[in-house]
């Protein structure tokens, strides 16, 4: 029974009993028909004024916004009042309940890993935006869409099927770049997704975006593969002439000789290898800070220009442009090994009788060093992908020229350390052909040619 036939009810019958009260007390006092008056008096009365309470409790109840909860006297006033008490305690809840809401989604919403609340079919009650961006989905458009309608890889549907809830399953997903790029052009997103049963009848679909994690992994697998090449090959050769001396004996000078020859060209390969590995480990090593001082750069690129000569062996000719007035402030020893590894480069991938240009001064007001060469270019493709360890172009000749592939990767490491970057243009166009490599340093680690003398204590 509703409320408001309770309500009649009860109204009803106090309405009787009263007239019947009344009604009695007047036949008493004036005789039967004084009685009947009263009590069909006081029915009407009572009637009407309860059914014009009853009228605005039903007029409330329809609509509580527009109209405000009547009030009363006696016991009909003692009823709204318990009435009036227990809606207040429901909006109490109702408000507490809606601002738990609030925060959930707040602190979902500044989640970065997705989360989507499905229901039993699979259907999307809600999600976050880390997950529209992961699934190419929106809440607004596609609540209560079934999941698998819009997310159609079969790993993934299976997955869901089997309701696999202590493994998560790596996905690939492809984004377009542009929704008016030429078709094809897309991106692609590894995904680790895991899903959460809660409740009676609801899941909870987890996404976490780990395509850095895996591209650090497969440069850690390449690295080691590569370093397992570059070490193996130069003890292959070793291993064979100590083989072929071993049987030989000590009878032959010449294959000595040249067996000896070999063996030490091959450790010095080595020991380069090694040392650039070092090199780059010190480098990565956020525990070995970085020293600085002034540096006279003049002076330290002539030194460089000099070691380049004794590379090139008079096939080139290295040109120096140098600004004797400027200065910088950084690490010498680190900005040795980067900038000789640009003029060295220059010298191994400039054919005979090229010539190498050195520039260091201020180009636009900015501190930078620049080697230019004349020779074959570096094809587009490539550009992106030169500092990356172990990455040659021409792998048979970088081998042959001495180069470990690791040259470049130094000089990105030490730079990063020093708040430069490098810039790298090159063309094999038949009419104007080679490389320019940049260095460009802040214009704030420039310093005088001539710095002041520090302060000594008396």
């Amino acid at each position: 029974m509703s409320i408001i036939p309770k309500l009649t009810l009860t109204a009803l019958l106090r309405v009787a009993l009263l007239a019947l009260a009344i009604g009695g007390l007047g036949g008493l006092l004036g005789g039967a028909a004084i009685g009947l008056a009263l009590c069909v008096a006081v029915a009407f009365t009572s009637f009407g004024y309860y059914a014009w309470k009853l009228a605005q409790l039903s007029q409330w109840l329809n609509d509580p916004k527009a109209a405000t909860l009547p009030d009363g006297i006696g016991l009909w006033g003692d009823m709204l009042g318990d009435l009036y008490r227990l809606i207040r305690q429901e909006r109490t809840s109702q408000q507490a309940l809606a601002a738990t809401l609030a925060r959930f989604q707040a602190a979902a919403n500044a989640l970065p890993d997705g989360a989507v609340m499905l229901d039993n079919q699979y259907n999307i009650v809600w999600c976050n935006p880390g997950a529209e961006a992961h699934w190419s989905i929106s809440l607004a458009r596609d609540r209560m869409q079934t999941i698998t309608y819009l997310i159609r890889y079969p790993e993934f549907i299976d997955y869901l099927n089997a309701r696999v809830y202590g493994e998560p399953l790596v996905v690939k997903i492809a984004h377009a770049k542009d929704p008016d790029a030429l078709a094809g052009t897309t991106t692609e997103t590894t995904l680790s997704v895991q899903l959460v049963f809660f409740g009676s009848d609801q899941m909870l679909l987890l996404s976490r975006d780990i395509s850095e994690r895996e591209q650090l992994e497969a440069m850690r697998r390449d690295f080691v593969a590569n370093v397992s090449h570059e070490l193996r090959t130069p003890l292959t050769v070793m291993t064979g002439f100590l083989e072929t001396v071993t049987r030989a004996g000590t009878d032959n000078p010449a294959l000595l000789e040249k067996s000896l020859a070999h063996m030490t060209a091959q450790t010095a390969r080595m020991q380069r290898l090694v040392d650039d590995l070092l090199a780059l480990s010190r480098l990565e090593d956020n525990r070995n800070k970085l020293t600085v001082a002034p540096i006279n750069m003049p002076d330290l690129i002539h030194a460089l220009i000099l070691d380049a000569e004794q590379v090139s062996q008079g096939h080139h000719r290295i040109v120096g442009e140098l600004d004797e007035s400027c200065w910088l402030t950084g690490n010498r020893d680190e900005l040795a090994s980067a900038m000789g590894n640009l003029i060295i480069n220059a010298v191994r991938y400039t054919p005979d009788g090229g010539e190498i240009r050195v520039f260091w001064g201020l180009d636009k007001g900015v501190p930078t060093f620049r080697v230019i060469d004349n020779g074959e270019g570096i094809a587009p493709e490539h550009l992106p992908r030169l500092t990356e360890r172990f990455y040659r172009v021409d792998r048979g000749r970088s081998r042959a020229s001495g180069g470990t592939g690791l040259g470049l990767a130094i000089v990105k490491h030490v730079l990063l350390r020093h708040d430069a970057r490098l810039e790298i243009a090159s063309s094999q166009a038949a009419e104007r052909h080679g490389s320019t490599f940049s260095i460009i340093f802040p214009i704030a680690r420039a310093c005088p040619s001539t710095p002041r003398p520090q302060a000594v204590a008396a």
